[in-house]
C-alpha cells in the first residue's frame, strides 16, 4: 500500500502514516527496511498487519524530505556548541547573537565594542552568555533559539 508520513515523535521512537485507503498506521524505526529512515511528507509504500505499517520503503523517484532522526547530526548538539563557541571566542563582537537570530542585540554588542567600557562589558556579556548557554537545557535552547 502506499501512503504518506505525517510525523514522527521527538525520539524517533514512533510514527504515522496515512494511507491512501484513508486509515492511519502506526510505525516504529525497526519497521523501516530502506536506510534513510522516516521524514515527514515523504511518500512511501508499506505492508500492513493490525493497524501497523511494516515493511517501509521510500517510493522510488519521490523526493524525500530530510530524515526527521537523522543520526549524522544529532538535533541540538551542533547547534548550541556552535552558540557556546562562538560567544567565547567572538562574543564581544556579538556573532553568537547574529548566530542564534538575536540580530537587535547582535548590533549593539557590535557598536559596543568600538570603545574601551563597551569592549569591557561586551566581552562580559559574552563570557555569561557562553555559560548560560552551556549549562542551559538542551529542550530548552532549542525552544528559544531553535
Amino acid at each position: 500500500m502506499r501512503g504518506q508520513v505525517l510525523g514522527v515523535d521527538r525520539d524517533g521512537r514512533e510514527g504515522r502514516i496515512a494511507g491512501d485507503d484513508g486509515q492511519r498506521y502506526w510505525f516504529q524505526p525497526d519497521d523501516w527496511s530502506d536506510r534513510i529512515g522516516p521524514s515527514v511528507g515523504a511518500q512511501v509504500d508499506f505492508e500492513t498487519s493490525n493497524g501497523r505499517a511494516l515493511r517501509i520503503y521510500h517510493v522510488p523517484g519521490t523526493v524525500a524530505p530530510r530524515p526527521a532522526n537523522d543520526d549524522r547530526r544529532p538535533r541540538g548538539r551542533k547547534d548550541k556548541i556552535a552558540a557556546v563557541l562562538f560567544a567565547f571566542f567572538l562574543g564581544t563582537l556579538g556573532i553568537h547573537r547574529f548566530y542564534l537570530g538575536k540580530t537587535g542585540s547582535g548590533i549593539v554588542m557590535l557598536l559596543l565594542t568600538c570603545t574601551v567600557v563597551g569592549l569591557l562589558v561586551t566581552g562580559i556579556w559574552a563570557l555569561i552568555d557562553a555559560i548560560r548557554y552551556l549549562v542551559m537545557d538542551n529542550d530548552e535552547f532549542h525552544h528559544r533559539y531553535g
